[in-house]
């Protein structure tokens, strides 16, 4: 017999409350055993990608009546003790999927090489350009017959997730908002001219691969141009269009260029997507800091708590990752513009879904500003945790173009999320 454990009773226990499902017990049951650590791994990652570095004091880490509050409050959330900043009043609803690190540090206070280092976790090296936690999952993860690029980018910022050593082919795919077309998949041609070009360029290809197959091969030019129209032809592709969901789904979301990339992040992932990054500028608050992060909210709290809900009643939370994070934090202190400035000593992001603990805080920041963080988190740790949910060994050694042996990490995951 299985042992008996938390996690097999909740099991057995949600099976059998199947007849009162009705009921809050039978609720509760199965939602518990939906969130229990430990069941199959995710296969999915949808990463809410806060460009600029949103203010931890204004989000994730409230510190109400403090001086570093700067007049910031903070509401109650359904976990006893975990309180937000004012504005995310739906995403505190769903606290008892969501986990909070408040305490993670990184070396990196400029743009650019903050980016790098939370989508990659390693530091930008000039001998090495590590891929980003979405393309390490497609290359680890099955393709399960998807159709169009299984790493995608919506909204994108100036720097969008890479396929680094792993190679070009795990880029990102660039979409903007899903409220237009997907780009470059329509041609402006009549269809037969269409056809008679590709059949043209079928006799150039195979006169020009005469006594060079091996070196034609490498350059993969013909399996990309099968891939193009393969994408171009698919069902799959309508998944980036949020028109074909209900109204009543659509508005969870918000009606917002980012609201509509959290619906459509939930649509790829359907399709075998495994990897959806979504970007919510103008956090970057020098000047203004109040104002900015009140207006960001406004535009956060509807589609983040609308993913979270979206993927709890399609039974998909347990099988993705979702994380809600920058590339560093802000200042407890406020500059003389009204604004914080830019902070990569203790910052915070949330983290959901793929079989984590939900409604746990990890580390804490200090209510003065003053003292490093308790109980640190590094970047490394948190892809560690996001690749063992994920099922991928994160120590695994891979070899660069160059000869060189790199680990997808260097940190561990975070045992109070993934036991």
């Amino acid at each position: 017999m299985e042992p008996l454990n938390r996690r097999h009773f909740l099991r057995t226990t949600a099976t059998l409350a199947g007849a009162t499902w009705l009921t809050p017990v039978g609720q509760w049951l199965a939602r518990a055993a939906e969130t229990s650590p430990g069941n199959s791994p995710a296969k999915s990652v949808i990463v809410l990608w806060m460009g600029g570095g949103p203010s931890q004091l204004e989000t994730f880490d409230p510190h109400p009546n403090t001086k570093i509050a700067g007049g910031t409050g903070a509401i109650k959330t359904a976990v006893k003790d975990m309180m937000l900043a004012p504005g995310l009043e739906q995403l505190a609803e769903q606290m008892e999927s969501v986990s909070l690190i408040r305490s993670v540090m990184s070396k990196e206070g400029d743009h650019e090489r903050g980016t790098y280092t939370l989508k990659t976790g390693f530091r930008p090296d000039p001998t090495v350009t590590h891929p980003s936690l979405g393309a390490v999952a497609c290359h680890e993860l099955p393709t399960d017959k998807s159709e169009i690029p299984r790493h995608v980018s919506i909204l994108s910022a100036q720097w969008p997730a890479r396929g680094g050593f792993l190679g070009d082919k795990y880029d990102a795919f660039l979409m903007d908002d899903p409220a237009g077309p997907v780009p470059d998949t329509k041609s402006y041609l009549p269809k037969d001219r269409d056809t008679k070009r590709l059949e043209n360029l079928d006799v150039v290809e195979r006169a020009f691969a005469k006594g060079r197959q091996k070196r034609v091969g490498e350059t993969l030019h013909r399996d990309t141009i099968a891939g193009a129209l393969k994408m171009m032809s698919s069902e799959q592709l309508k998944a980036f269009d949020v028109s074909l969901e209900p109204y009543s789904v659509r508005k969870t979301y918000g009606d917002t260029p980012f609201g509509r990339g959290c619906l459509a992040a939930r649509r790829l992932i359907e399709v075998g997507v495994r990897c959806v990054e979504v970007t919510l500028n103008g956090w970057d608050t020098h000047a203004n800091n109040h104002k900015f992060c009140t207006d960001n909210l406004k535009i956060l709290d509807p589609a983040f708590s609308g993913l979270l809900k979206d993927l709890r009643t399609r039974g998909l939370l347990n099988k993705t990752m979702v994380l809600c994070m920058g590339e560093f934090g802000r200042t407890p202190t406020i500059n003389p513009a009204g604004g914080r400035d830019h902070w990569p000593n203790g910052f915070s992001m949330a983290i959901a879904g793929g079989g984590i603990r939900g409604g746990q805080v990890i580390g804490a920041t200090d209510p003065d500003g003053k003292q490093q963080p308790t109980d640190q988190v590094k970047v490394g740790d948190i892809h560690a945790t996001v690749l063992s949910s994920l099922g991928i060994d994160h120590k695994k050694l891979n070899e660069t173009p160059i000869g060189r042996t790199v680990k997808f990490t260097e940190g561990e995951p975070i045992k109070a999320l993934v036991g």
